[in-house]
C-alpha cells in the first residue's frame, strides 16, 4: 500500500468539534479563561472553553525539542512552533475548513514536518518576531483566542528521575523510562517571561491547567519566572485536569495524588482551587484504587518501573491515572477542591469525553461564582 502523502496527528479534540455552542446568558459578564500546557492536552480544554462561550487564551511551553519543531529548532534557530500550532488550530472558527486542515498536514516524504510548524518559523523569520508570526496565523484560522509562548527564550528542559538520573531535553525526559521527580529550564542567560502571557494569567477568571504532559508540556510554563506569581495574583480560580492515563514514561505509575503535589513541588502550593479528575465509579472510604477501565493495558497498578519494558513496547502501553478516597482527602487538605468524575470517552478511552468535560467545567465555574458571593 503506498504511504498516504500528507497525513495529521490523531486528534483528541477531533470529538470535541461537535460540541455546539452554548447561549451566553446576557445576565452573566463575559468570562475570561486562560488554560496553561502545550501538546496534545491544552487543545482539549480550549475547545471545550470555546464552546461554553468563554474568552479563551492559551499559555503555551517553549522547551519543545522534539520531532519537527526540533529540526526546526536545531537547524533554523526558531522558536519552537508545534504546540503553539496545536493550540491555534484548536481555536480555529470552522474545524473544516481546508486552510485549517492543511495547517495541521504531516508531510513523511519532508522530514514529517507540519505545514504549520514550516508557516509560523518561515514567518517568524518574515515577520521579525515570533509573537506577529502567531498573530498572522491566528488571522489566518480565524482563532477565537490568542496563543502566548510562555518566553521567547531559548530554553531547555532538564530532569531528574525518581531513581536519580539526570535527563536533558523535553524530547528524551517526556520518553523515561521511570517517573521523573524534578525538571527546570536551562537558558544562556536569565529567562525572561512573555509580559502579554502574564497578562492574559492575571485577568483570568479560570486558569485551566492541563490535561497533558504534567512534567514537559504544563510544569515547564510554571519555571518561567513571574507565572506563577501571575497565578497568585489572579482574581481567577485556577484548575488542574488530571490527565486520564499514562501514555509515556514521565509520570509511570504515579497517582492523581502524585501529580497534584508534582505542581506543587513546582511552585504552586497553594494557588490551586481545583482538581478535575477522572474515576469510573463513586469514590467511598471502604472503595479500593480505582481509574481501571477495561481498554486499558499495561502492567499490574502498582508503582513500577519501565526498565525492563523495550522502547517499543512501552510506546504502546498505557495505564490510567489512578485515585482513590484516601487520596482525595489527602490532596483536599492541601487547599483543591477535589472533583471526581467519569470522564472518558467510552469509545476512546485515553481521552475525555467532550461532553462529560464541559459538564465538569461547568460545575467549576459554577463552585466560582458561589465562593465569590
Amino acid at each position: 500500500m503506498a504511504t498516504q502523502p500528507f497525513t495529521h496527528d490523531p486528534s483528541a479534540t477531533a470529538a470535541f468539534a461537535a460540541l455546539r455552542p452554548e447561549p451566553l446568558d446576557p445576565t452573566q459578564p463575559a468570562l475570561h479563561a486562560v488554560v496553561i500546557g502545550g501538546g496534545t492536552g491544552a487543545p482539549v480544554s480550549i475547545r471545550t472553553l470555546l464552546s461554553m462561550g468563554l474568552e479563551t487564551s492559551a499559555v503555551v511551553a517553549m522547551a519543545d525539542d522534539g520531532g519537527s519543531t526540533g529540526i526546526l529548532r536545531e537547524e533554523a534557530d526558531v522558536t519552537p512552533p508545534g504546540d503553539v500550532r496545536k493550540c491555534i488550530a484548536a481555536m480555529a472558527a470552522d474545524a473544516d475548513d481546508p486552510l485549517t486542515k492543511a495547517f495541521k498536514y504531516r508531510f513523511p516524504f519532508a522530514r514529517n514536518h507540519t505545514l504549520g510548524n514550516l508557516m509560523l518559523s518561515a514567518l517568524e523569520d518574515a515577520a521579525g518576531s515570533f509573537p506577529e508570526a502567531i498573530a498572522i496565523c491566528e488571522r489566518l484560522l480565524g482563532a477565537r483566542g490568542h496563543v502566548y509562548p510562555s518566553t521567547l527564550d531559548r530554553v531547555t528542559l532538564t530532569a531528574r528521575t525518581r531513581d536519580g538520573r539526570s535527563i536533558v531535553g523535553q524530547a528524551v525526559a517526556c520518553h523515561s523510562r521511570t517517573a521523573l521527580d524534578r525538571v527546570d529550564l536551562r537558558a544562556s542567560h536569565a529567562i525572561v517571561p512573555f509580559r502579554p502571557a502574564l497578562d492574559a494569567i492575571r485577568e483570568a477568571d479560570l486558569i485551566v491547567l492541563g490535561p497533558g504532559s504534567l512534567f514537559t508540556s504544563i510544569i515547564p510554563n510554571l519555571l518561567v519566572p513571574g507565572v506563577v506569581d501571575a497565578i497568585r495574583a489572579s482574581k481567577g480560580a485556577a484548575l488542574f485536569v488530571c490527565s486520564l492515563a499514562d501514555m509515556q514514561g514521565e509520570t509511570w505509575g504515579l497517582t492523581a495524588r502524585e501529580h497534584v503535589e508534582a505542581l506543587m513541588d513546582h511552585g504552586m502550593r497553594g494557588c490551586l482551587d481545583y482538581m478535575l479528575v477522572h474515576t469510573p465509579v463513586p469514590l467511598r472510604p471502604d472503595s479500593p484504587a480505582t481509574g481501571l477501565f477495561s481498554a486499558v493495558t499495561g502492567a499490574e497498578p502498582e508503582h513500577a518501573s519501565t526498565s525492563d519494558i523495550s522502547d517499543a513496547a512501552l510506546s504502546g502501553r498505557v495505564r490510567p491515572v489512578r485515585i482513590d478516597h484516601h487520596d482525595v482527602q489527602v490532596i483536599q487538605a492541601q487547599g483543591p477542591v477535589v472533583i471526581a468524575r467519569d470522564l472518558v470517552d467510552p469509545m476512546r478511552p485515553t481521552w475525555h469525553d467532550p461532553v462529560a468535560l464541559r459538564d465538569a467545567f461547568a460545575g467549576v465555574l459554577r463552585l466560582c461564582r458561589s465562593r465569590q458571593r
